[in-house]
């Protein structure tokens, strides 16, 4: 019997042993904004803070996005158990806080909204962490070659918390005080926390190292500017795309982003070393992973509002009506997962999902306002059957193109890429369909319709039953053809995903244990020091 065959079992158990606590905290990280996306209108009525709820999100999301790198490289220097274990503990000290923001604990509801976004920020910072440590962590028990069918069932559980998540947070928001929605994770998140402090056992790092701090405040600078660009340009609540804010801001991120370059050249442990995207398939993945954010989220958000506005269905509703989508996506997950560990092929699968997200986005963007629901959710499921491809095979190929003492900065940066390119997907189509409402509006009701184009996806189900119906079919034919358009550019964006993923090489994934190069008899994982 070979070392590495009779290492297999040790890896599996000690997997199977940590499992539950990774799942329960990717469980965390993908519910958190779904269930307070559902109870913001409770949470805005109670704190009195209208004109800043944006920052709730736009907080949260900054934190989360500034913090991501800086996880992924602070698990490779000092260990990723203990740093992992840091950002959970981040991550309930903010949900605590948030939900006690604008209580007599800290002087009544006079500050409630301002003291919300400052701990969803701390929230944020500790949510960056969780994902960055969930896939870094399977990195470091399991081989490349084994690992598809591990990162497959994660894959099937963000599925499952986007299935979950609104549907939790309507009945918080329906039946219980919203500072439940964020108090929610108190339990899942201690006992994840409980889990691994016992369980979890990782090879130890005996390294001197020393932190990069220039190059990690000069990439916070950078990735705030271009946050807040994304979440404030051509926004109701934000600034003008041509204005001194949104310019200064992307003048801002330039500077800083040239400055990064030469700082961590000469950094002794860069907080993003630029070596790693010197390999091909490290740089084609992450600009792949950019643009699947880019269409994927930018197009999923017009999905609700398609659906409870156009079609008339309720918000928890809509929520269900996403079922086909999530369910395509966790079966196939778990087929592409155990099919890599199988065959130890992965190539085809990025460009199989890349053409058949493309056609979805295609399908939805025919959608006019008299297509039915059942049709909507066929087309839906096959952008599930898209995303499934794709989800856990950009992740496996980012962290099978570098080094096992870099795959925290592969992880970090798979999530980042995706995440930013989602924030510029939001924002661009968020834009094009202002525009195109704006246009459509005008176009059936000349000037009197500018009131009816600003209020565009604001407009619930109770102002349409009080149009005259002339008025309520204009509207809801030139919001259905804004959305539409919407998908068709998204059309541009999926498509590029096939082309770019062609141009990956297929590199034999490694079957020893991490750590040992591809073929290498690796120790068994028992055998290794452990944390």
């Amino acid at each position: 019997m070979t070392t590495e065959t009779a290492a297999a079992p040790g890896r599996s158990r000690e997997v199977m042993i940590v499992l539950p606590g990774l799942m329960l905290a990717m469980m965390l990280a993908m519910l958190d904004n779904m269930i307070v996306g559902t109870a913001m209108p409770r949470i805005v009525g109670e704190l009195q803070g209208l004109d800043y709820f944006t920052w709730v999100t736009t907080a949260y999301v900054l934190g989360t996005t500034v913090s991501t790198p800086i996880w992924g490289k602070l698990g490779d220097l000092y260990g990723r158990k203990n740093v992992f274990l840091s950002s959970i503990v981040i991550f309930l000290v903010g949900s605590a806080l948030c939900g006690m923001a604008g209580s007599s604990l800290f002087g009544g509801t006079g500050d409630g909204m301002i003291e919300l976004i400052a701990f969803r920020a701390l929230q944020g910072l500790g949510a960056g962490g969780l994902i960055v440590g969930v896939m870094s962590i399977i990195g470091d028990l399991v081989p490349p070659r084994e690992r598809g069918q591990y990162q497959g069932i994660m894959a099937a559980i963000m599925s499952l918390a986007m299935i979950a998540g609104p549907l939790v947070g309507g009945f918080i928001t329906d039946n219980l005080n919203w500072r439940w929605a964020f108090y929610v994770n108190l339990p899942l998140g201690g006992v994840a926390l409980i889990w691994l402090i016992l369980k979890l056992h990782l090879p130890r790092h005996r390294t001197e190292h020393r932190i990069d701090w220039l190059g990690a405040a000069i990439l916070t600078v950078a990735i705030t500017a271009i946050v807040l660009i994304t979440s404030w340009g051509g926004q109701k609540h934000g600034y003008p795309w041509g204005s001194w804010q949104i310019l200064g801001l992307a003048a801002l991120a330039v500077v800083a982003m040239a400055v990064f370059i030469p700082v961590e050249r000469r950094a002794a442990e860069p907080i993003l070393p630029l070596h790693v995207f010197a390999n091909r398939n490290f740089t084609l993945i992450n600009v792949l992973g950019f643009l699947l954010g880019f269409a994927m989220f930018g197009a999923i958000t017009f999905l609700p509002i398609f659906q409870q506005i156009v079609q008339g269905a309720s918000a928890t509703n809509s929520g269900l009506l996403l079922l086909p989508m999530m369910a395509s996506s966790m079966v196939v997950s778990l087929f592409v997962g155990r099919a890599i560990t199988k065959t130890g092929k992965y190539k085809s699968f990025p460009v199989i999902g890349g053409v058949v997200m493309a056609i979805a986005v295609w399908l939805l963007s025919t959608q006019d306002v008299h297509t039915p629901s059942w049709k909507t959710g066929v087309y839906i499921a096959v952008l599930g059957l898209g995303m499934g491809f794709l989800m856990q095979t950009t992740m496996l190929i980012a962290q099978n193109s570098v080094e096992q003492k870099d795959i925290g900065v592969a992880s970090s940066a798979s999530t980042f890429f995706r995440s930013i390119g989602g924030s510029f997907g939001i924002s661009l189509f968020g834009a094009i369909f202002n525009s195109r409402l704006a246009d459509e509006i005008a176009a059936k009701f000349g000037a009197q319709g500018s009131a009816l184009a600003a209020g565009g996806p604001q407009v619930d189900p109770k102002m349409l039953e009080q149009m005259p119906p002339a008025v309520k079919a204009g509207f809801l034919e030139a919001l259905a053809n804004a959305i539409g358009s919407v998908f068709l550019w998204a059309v541009v964006f999926a498509a590029l995903v096939p082309v770019i993923a062609a141009f990956i090489k297929h590199v034999p994934l490694r079957s020893g244990a991490p750590g040992a190069g591809d073929g290498e008899k690796a120790e068994p994982l028992a055998a290794a020091a452990f944390e």
